[in-house]
């Protein structure tokens, strides 16, 4: 794949962190006029509400994308650092190979840490 394609998907990445970040804070930030609306929880920070939020399909997608998203984007951004300091040919690629295993690593680590919550939640 070109660079250029890596350096879309990290600012689609970035869009993504956007999008779900804010959709975190007006969830446990704007609680009072969510529940005003008819939607949110009663108390955000309680363990009540957040077992049923743990229990949901949505947050589980929801939490998933983000894990995905921020690796990605925070990975690659680390291996453009990298790059750039010019370190030699040499070491490009064990760089380019590394920094992804190791994000898929921590992917399928964080990935298995979402999944038990929710599954031993009850969802």
């Amino acid at each position: 794949m070109k660079e250029s394609n890596f350096w879309s998907w990290h600012i689609l990445a970035a869009v993504v962190i956007l999008v779900l970040l804010t959709l975190h804070m007006g969830v446990m930030h704007l609680d009072n006029l969510l529940l005003a609306l008819g939607y949110g929880y009663e108390d955000v920070l309680s363990y009540k509400s957040v077992f049923e939020r743990s229990k949901t399909v949505y947050y589980l997608v929801l939490y998933l994308i983000l894990l995905g998203a921020a690796l990605y984007h925070g990975l690659y951004g680390f291996r453009s650092m990298l790059l750039e300091l010019r370190i030699g040919r040499k070491l490009e690629k064990p760089i380019s190979i590394i920094i992804p295993i190791g994000g898929f690593a921590l992917f399928i680590y964080g990935a298995y840490a979402i999944i038990v919550g929710f599954t031993s939640l009850g969802g």
